[in-house]
């Protein structure tokens, strides 16, 4: 499975807002993003987060807008450039608008899913539980972060991992989370369904999945 290792928080600056990628420690003054709300690297404090040249002053050009809306969603989501590509060919074939079903994609892997129940903190660690193992979908245990699922399908905490000190205490944090409306959560049986897929005002707003068409439609 490959991962970025590069330090999280300068991925927030480099896109100039906070990207959430660290979980409770992005709501402290001990994030990074508060310290140093600009561009990481020898220019940051100078030059834009464009990424083309002159971005500081000039205009910024349609293809950094549009590779910066990239980024920023495989960023969110911790997907690899490849990967990423894939996901946009199957949106692409699938009925409806290509974006959506983009984000629609990236909204039903595994990953994104447990994080979206309340059940870790950040998808990275959500990432981390599944590959150890500690999620069954539809009663068949997984060890995949970027398993798809589908309407209906069933997420549960493992019979075993229910017993360790991480999930006992969950319940407390898990009930401070909002859950989106296309998700069914119960907390006490550490579950969740996947209810429906969902629509475009369900997914994060700071999207802007038609600059990542665009970017794509255009290579």
């Amino acid at each position: 499975m490959a991962k970025s290792l590069s330090p999280v928080c300068k991925l927030c600056r480099r896109e100039g807002e906070k990207l959430f990628l660290k979980g409770e420690r992005c709501f402290t003054p001990k994030c990074s993003f508060e310290k140093r709300n600009f561009a990481p690297g020898q220019h940051g404090r100078t030059a834009g987060r464009g990424g083309g040249k002159g971005m500081g002053t000039g205009r910024v050009s349609d293809f950094a807008r549009q590779l910066r809306a990239k980024q920023k969603a495989r960023r969110i989501y911790g997907v690899m450039e490849r990967q990423f590509r894939r996901y946009y060919d199957t949106a692409i074939t699938r009925r409806g608008l290509t974006g959506l079903n983009l984000l629609q994609i990236l909204e039903s892997r595994l990953d994104n899913l447990v994080y979206r129940l309340g059940f870790a903190s950040s998808r990275s660690q959500a990432r981390l539980l599944v590959a150890h193992g500690h999620f069954t979908v539809n009663e068949r245990r997984t060890d995949v972060p970027s398993m798809l699922l589908g309407a209906g399908d069933v997420i549960a905490v493992r019979e075993g991992s229910a017993k360790l000190t991480y999930f006992k205490d969950l319940t407390e944090y898990a009930e401070k989370r909002n859950v989106p409306s296309w998700l069914n959560r119960d907390i006490k049986g550490m579950a969740g369904t996947l209810s429906r897929m969902p629509e475009r005002a369900g997914i994060d707003g700071n999207l802007d999945e038609q600059l990542i068409v665009e970017y794509y439609s255009r290579r």
